[in-house]
């Protein structure tokens, strides 16, 4: 374990995360699996995070940025991976000469390609996305054949290989919805027209988390798992965590930075929203809106000190917020927990999706880099190489040990 002491950490689980890619692939067992990485891996650590999912089987890779999807070429990943969202005057070229599958929404992005391609000397990986209902990114369906026609045009020239047919469900974290079924219908027609065109895609995807696990007909060839992957549920109406089979796969934690007993009457912190209701213990946790910790969380969010929780009391500053302990001791030093998978009692990251008017997305990704991420359960060789990586329980040569890197996961 390591011993350094720390201000604050991010416990990433990658034996926990490892285990949340297999119970994802056995909920969609006749297709393949792509990991979404995007965001640095939601918070917990884009290069570790792909290197244990490509462990638990994943077989695609999902980046938003260009920068991203190079970033993991660049740390070694060599397997199939998705990039999707482009704007002009994109990497292009460097992504097409790295093997960059590359998302197309319209002729513009098709055109940047196909100069990519001329630079770059050899032929690209494409993936065709059409906009079903989400209203966000893909080709509008009146646009589709323009596209379609293009891209089997460029295919047949040699200058590129559609790979895949995709979009992106709107609201599949209801069930039942409208939306859900316009949608299926949309995309399924977009897949017929296409190979209707002679376009023949290894794979057509439109399932992301929620569907994954509660739509079993919208599997198709590939789904694609993003919060899922970290063990949080992307339906928390509909079941947790735990309801699914997932484990939470990042702990924030702190040490206190001060304890001292204070009167009654005290202001606390800015604008002296809190004010003790008498004689206290106040603790001081060196965290703040700086590190990725919500504003919105003062006065709302819970903390778990001693074997209790305790509320913000007063406002959350931009490096640290304040807890009162009533008349119960702590000492500096002692083990703030933001959230967790809830073992010991602490609130999850859910929970404080929940107090500050968000989702369990936002609270993990929004966690700054300047919170150090340790890494249990990990092999070796998921953060060789990662600047400022920490590793605690881990195995010498990637060899796992009975109890060790898979101690504690789900599924």
């Amino acid at each position: 374990m390591n011993e350094t002491p720390m201000r604050a950490r991010a416990v990433v689980d990658l034996a926990a995360l490892r285990a949340n890619v297999r119970v994802l692939r056995a909920r969609a067992p006749k297709a393949q699996l792509m990991a979404v990485v995007k965001a640095n891996a939601y918070g917990h650590g884009m290069v570790p995070c792909a290197r244990a999912a490509r462990r638990a089987g994943a077989a695609w890779i999902g980046t938003a940025l260009p920068s991203e999807a190079l970033e993991l070429r660049a740390a070694g990943d060599s397997g199939r991976l998705l990039c999707w969202l482009w704007t002009p005057g994109g990497p292009f070229r460097e992504a097409v000469e790295a093997d960059v599958d590359i998302s197309v929404s319209g002729l513009w992005a098709l055109e940047e390609v196909l100069a990519a391609v001329r630079a770059a000397g050899r032929p690209a990986r494409v993936q065709l996305k059409i906009d079903t209902g989400l209203g966000r990114n893909g080709c509008t369906p009146g646009d589709w054949e323009k596209l379609v026609a293009a891209a089997r045009e460029a295919e047949a020239g040699g200058a590129l290989r559609v790979t895949g047919i995709w979009s992106h469900f709107a609201c599949a974290d209801e069930p039942g919805h409208p939306s859900i079924r316009a949608q299926l219908d949309v995309f399924r027609d977009a897949v017929a027209y296409a190979e209707a065109q002679g376009l023949d895609p290894e794979v057509r995807h439109i399932a992301n988390s929620p569907a994954t696990l509660t739509l079993p007909e919208a599997h198709f060839d590939l789904v694609r798992t993003g919060v899922a992957v970290y063990g949080i549920s992307p339906s928390p109406e509909i079941g947790t965590p735990a309801d699914f089979g997932l484990r939470p796969v990042m702990t924030l934690t702190a040490s206190l930075a001060s304890v001292k007993r204070v009167p009654g009457g005290l202001g606390v912190s800015y604008g002296h929203q809190y004010t003790t209701p008498g004689e206290t213990t106040l603790a001081l946790v060196p965290l703040g809106y700086a590190d990725g910790i919500p504003r919105a969380a003062s006065g709302t969010g819970e903390v778990l000190v001693g074997g209790r929780r305790r509320r913000i009391a007063g406002r959350v500053a931009m490096d640290q917020f304040v807890i009162d302990l009533g008349d119960d001791t702590a000492e500096t030093g002692d083990e703030a927990v933001l959230f967790g998978p809830g073992d010991r009692g602490e609130p999850t990251a859910e929970e404080w999706g929940q107090a500050t008017g968000t989702i369990g997305y936002e609270v993990v990704t929004r966690i700054t880099r300047r919170v150090p991420r340790v890494y249990v359960g990990a092999y070796e060789d998921e953060i060789a190489g990662v600047d400022g990586a920490g590793l605690a329980d881990g195995v010498a040569g990637g060899v796992e040990a009975a109890g060790s890197p898979e101690r504690g996961a789900a599924g």
